[in-house]
């Protein structure tokens, strides 16, 4: 039986923009309450209670957790759990997403799909055509540091990037890692069982909270 070690992943990019959020929110939102006159410090509670979980949902909270036996997907405002044995297929496109048997879909937030990655990626795997053709022929490959048939480290002959597998972007890397992680335990007995979602509460509520107290405040004007 295969085992397969958790992993979790995550948008870099997205944790680090989510905390910058987060820090100008707090400098801005503190210095209203405490040095704000009126109905200040109340606006700028509402507008915190309503702003900061929305930041934390779609920057610091989404994720995809891939264990042995299930896979899990906490998302902005859900969290959904697929066993293994319940996943039909993980597709890429403008969007990555899981497919469920049951044929529900859902977006997996935590990996994005990064059309400029797969650019970048199809120049890596073009130049590496390139170097293998030069090297078939007998051509030395001109780059590197130093010019005419001299790699990245000075070395002769073609990059390193010769044994290499096809370049892929980040995104579709991850998601070729939970394909494989689907065949090797679909079948598992322990990886089977149903689909379950649930709403993220802790994020709908103080949400809900902030835009109520935001509405009352600007109705008493």
């Amino acid at each position: 039986m295969t085992t397969v070690n958790d992993r979790i992943y995550r948008s870099p990019m997205a944790l680090v923009g989510g905390t910058l959020l987060l820090a100008l929110a707090a400098w801005l939102g503190i210095d209203a309450i405490v040095n704000g006159a009126g109905r200040t410090p109340w606006t700028a509670l509402a507008v915190l209670l309503l702003s900061v979980p929305v930041v934390v949902a779609y920057t610091l909270r989404p994720a995809v957790y891939a264990g042995e036996d299930r896979l899990r997907v906490r998302n902005p405002l859900r969290v959904v759990v697929l066993p293994w044995g319940q996943v039909a297929s993980l597709r890429s496109g403008y969007t990555n997403e899981v497919v469920a048997k049951s044929g529900d879909r859902y977006q997996l937030w935590a990996i994005p799909v990064s059309l400029r990655g797969r650019k970048k990626a199809a120049r890596r795997d073009d130049r590496r055509r390139a170097e293998q053709e030069a090297a078939a022929s007998g051509k030395k490959v001109r780059g590197g540091l130093f010019g005419s048939g001299m790699g990245s480290l000075g070395h002769e002959g073609p990059a390193s990037t010769l044994n290499d597998g096809p370049a892929r972007a980040e995104g579709d890397r991850i998601m070729d890692e939970l394909r494989q992680i689907m065949e090797a335990r679909g079948q598992a007995a322990t990886a089977q069982g149903e689909v379950t979602v649930r709403w993220a509460y802790e994020i709908v509520g103080p949400v809900a909270a902030g835009a109520v107290l935001l509405a009352v405040l600007l109705a008493l004007g």
